[in-house]
């Protein structure tokens, strides 16, 4: 289906991991060379404050890398149960099959996917069981290169997310190659090596200066800035915020350790917990499916308990 590509794109992540290594210690040497090494998170000082731009912490640095070296095996275990579902859906149940050779189909599926990526990033921030899968990339108390290698392990909800495209009749190799595409793009984004980019692809692109706000702890920048390619869904549906001052990186309460396995389960950990000790059906629902810092209203000694209420504001 996909014998008109070269045999790399046809892993376009593959022919990538070049240009991502050689991105990495061109951006490592120039904080070298800057003095902008450092060995105590933001997080360790007396007051939490960000680190200098472009700063590079060997320790934080070494746990994305091999955060991500892990993704790239249970993604390919992911991805083996994602064809076989995809291909049956596509098989029997979508009504027309669109052509793997055609350009119209990889348009289609590149815009499709960037939507539903940006709907399912939304959802990751917004309900804490997804967030529970996502919130190691955002642990990071720095933005670079190596931030962008900090990936999840579990990819369910993006799985689940993207069935629409080959119940529409995307072939399913072609829906894992435009994500790989998307993946690859938001690589460069992760960094603060660069600023603000000629305002046209601003406005339609997502470039470093708006994932910067994504990754920003800070009140003002906390669930904004979704896109994966295009920002255009966010400038759209309301979620879009310009980079102001410079954001304070990482989790709203930094989980103090480089142990890469706990930066993975830690969440999950917290809501069974939170779920054990919680009161009622609705408040163990709540822990789980509300938003990450969630907590039940606490009632006056003298009112019987009665219902939650959503924190205003989510982790992030």
């Amino acid at each position: 289906m996909l014998d008109f590509l070269p045999d790399a794109m046809r892993e376009p992540t593959v022919l990538a991991i070049p240009f991502f290594v050689l991105m990495v210690a061109l951006e490592w040497t120039s904080a070298w060379k800057s003095e902008h090494i450092e060995n105590r998170r933001p997080s360790q000082e007396d007051m939490r404050t960000p680190s200098t731009p472009g700063t590079y912490n060997p320790r934080d640095s070494r746990t994305s890398l091999l955060m991500g070296l892990v993704s790239v095996g249970t993604s390919a275990g992911w991805k083996i149960l994602g064809l076989l579902a995809y291909a049956a859906v596509f098989t029997y149940l979508a009504p027309w099959h669109l052509p793997g050779g055609a350009w119209y189909t990889w348009v289609f599926a590149f815009v499709g996917l960037d939507l539903l990526f940006y709907l399912e990033h939304r959802i990751a921030h917004r309900v804490r069981l997804v967030w529970a899968t996502h919130q190691a990339h955002h642990s990071s108390e720095y933005f670079n290169f190596t931030t962008a290698l900090r990936q999840k392990w579990n990819n369910t909800a993006g799985l689940v997310m993207w069935l629409p495209l080959p119940l529409l009749g995307v072939p399913p190799a072609i829906v894992f190659a435009v994500y790989s595409l998307n993946l690859v793009y938001q690589f460069w984004i992760h960094t603060e090596r660069v600023g603000r980019l000629w305002a046209p692809i601003e406005f339609v692109f997502n470039t470093p200066s708006h994932h910067r706000v994504h990754h920003g702890s800070d009140s003002e920048y906390l669930d904004k800035n979704y896109g994966g390619v295009l920002i255009i869904w966010d400038r759209l549906l309301g979620t879009f915020t310009e980079e102001g001052r410079r954001p304070t990186y990482g989790l709203t309460k930094p989980v103090d350790t480089y142990n890469i396995w706990r930066l993975q389960t830690h969440e999950y950990v917290a809501i069974v917990r939170d779920v054990r000790a919680a009161r009622g059906v609705r408040a163990r629902l709540g822990h789980i499916f509300g938003p990450p810092g969630w907590a039940p209203r606490t009632p006056p000694d003298d009112v019987e308990y009665e219902g939650l209420e959503q924190v205003p504001e989510a982790t992030t």
